[in-house]
């Protein structure tokens, strides 16, 4: 493919933005190094860049778009929502119907506070968690990726795994001598540790279903065990379904596993694409929230009129239309069809799949933590994305990221993908 448009829009990015991206995520370090590919706009299932290249859209954004791009009715909502005013810093009807949305669909979900982003939410759970328990320290998983508030940079996924450092520069010792990071599908490492510190922990912090560190699911009774410890020590269990919520079912995977934490932190589909983020559970919880409580949170931001539209808008699609049945069938084809690939070429994979989001790790070993996914060839990685991109496929630059499978994704893309990675595979194996 001809990406001359993509380098120059690149080259202009570098001197303005710093790194060229305004998101590690985004740069294609971690794959290569090559400038990243520029995009102009998606259509569906597709994404198109400035020189006119279609790429079948496995990053979904990152997970949000779990509609794919401009769908008709989320679009019109936020036409419809914009020629009321963008903003108004007061209270508005769409921002409240979304939150009785969530709090319907979500078990558990007594009260919510909009926020901006999910970061914002892990961040302000985090603080709630430790205005109502009068502690500090917090626990947290190897891996796992919360977004870039101070705490939860310590041992990171995501990008901080792939690019920069795990243990982010600019974090204050303070702070991280707060924070005890645990490797996931461990039970007895937490139940040693909430033995020895329970008295001081405020929140134990996860993904239900990790998602960056690529997937990977909770071993059996990994969940239960957990929330029953962490119910002993008096601490608050807070699940960032950042990611998971309404990707797997209509409601938080928390739910679909049999699992109700005290706080929920949400964020990327309640926003149909646009900033979106939210925190809330148990209802004597969230009374200590401002100006209820004594925990001071704000944002001018939160709950605008256009994401609130945007959210309710693809939360009623999803609501009608119950893709994920579908969205899970066409997973576990593609998926099966990549094993099924590799085997025939002797290319030695690992695959973690949940529901309709998937990670192929490159190197054959199971992968269940933080450690085992570290294990995961990189350079194969980096040869495979790039033999996908060219074909037309794109996929997150990161071995630690995942495909996300969409509604709007049918048997012939599936196909099409098929065939790519055929082809992806031959080469790779031919050298």
């Amino acid at each position: 493919m001809n990406r001359q448009g993509s380098k120059a829009w690149f080259e202009r990015a570098e001197r303005a933005i710093a790194g060229g991206v305004n998101s590690p995520a985004r740069s294609f370090a971690a794959v290569g190094g090559n400038p990243p590919v520029v995009i102009e706009r998606g259509e569906g299932a597709w994404l198109i860049d400035v020189d006119g290249n279609k790429y079948i859209d496995y990053l979904a954004a990152f997970g949000p778009l779990v509609l794919g791009h401009s769908h008709p009715a989320v679009t019109a909502a936020i036409a419809a929502a914009i020629d009321q005013g963008p903003l108004t810093g007061a209270p508005h009807p769409d921002e409240i119907r979304l939150a009785e949305e969530l709090c319907d669909a979500i078990k558990g979900l007594d009260q919510v506070r909009l926020t901006t982003t999910g970061t914002e939410a892990v961040m302000s759970a985090i603080r709630l968690a430790r205005a109502y328990t009068g502690r500090n320290k917090l626990i947290k998983f190897e891996g796992a990726y919360h977004g870039h508030s101070d705490a939860v940079l310590v041992r990171a996924g995501s990008g901080a795994s792939t690019v920069g450092t795990a243990d982010s520069a600019g974090v204050p010792v303070g702070v991280t001598q707060d924070v005890i990071s645990l490797p996931f599908n461990d039970l007895e490492r937490l139940e040693d540790t909430l033995r020895q510190h329970g008295h001081e922990v405020a929140a134990v912090l996860t993904e239900p279903i990790v998602g960056n560190m690529g997937i990977v699911s909770p071993a059996p009774g990994y969940l239960e065990g957990m929330a029953r410890l962490t119910r002993e020590a008096g601490a608050l269990l807070i699940f960032d379904e950042v990611i998971t919520a309404f990707r797997f079912h209509y409601g938080s995977a928390g739910d679909m596993l049999g699992v109700i934490p005290d706080l929920y932190a949400l964020g990327k589909i309640i926003g149909g694409g646009l900033p979106a983020g939210a925190y809330g559970g148990r209802r004597d919880v969230m009374a200590a929230v401002a100006p209820s409580g004594p925990m001071f949170q704000a944002g001018t931001l939160a709950g605008n009129p256009l994401s609130s539209a945007a959210g309710l808008a693809t939360l009623g699609v999803l609501k009608q239309t119950n893709p994920y049945p579908r969205m899970d069938r066409l997973a576990n084809d593609l998926a099966s069809a990549i094993l099924q690939l590799a085997h025939q070429y002797g290319e030695a994979i690992t695959l973690n799949r949940a529901g309709s989001g998937f990670t192929v790790f490159f190197g054959g070993q199971a992968v269940s933590d933080y450690t085992s996914a570290q294990q995961a060839d990189k350079t194969r990685f980096a040869e495979f994305h790039r033999l996908m991109l060219d074909q037309g496929v794109y996929l997150a630059p990161s071995r630690f990221e995942a495909w996300f499978v969409s509604a709007i994704h049918d048997v012939d893309l599936i196909q099409q993908t098929v065939e790519a990675v055929d082809r992806a595979f031959a080469e790779m194996t031919s050298r």
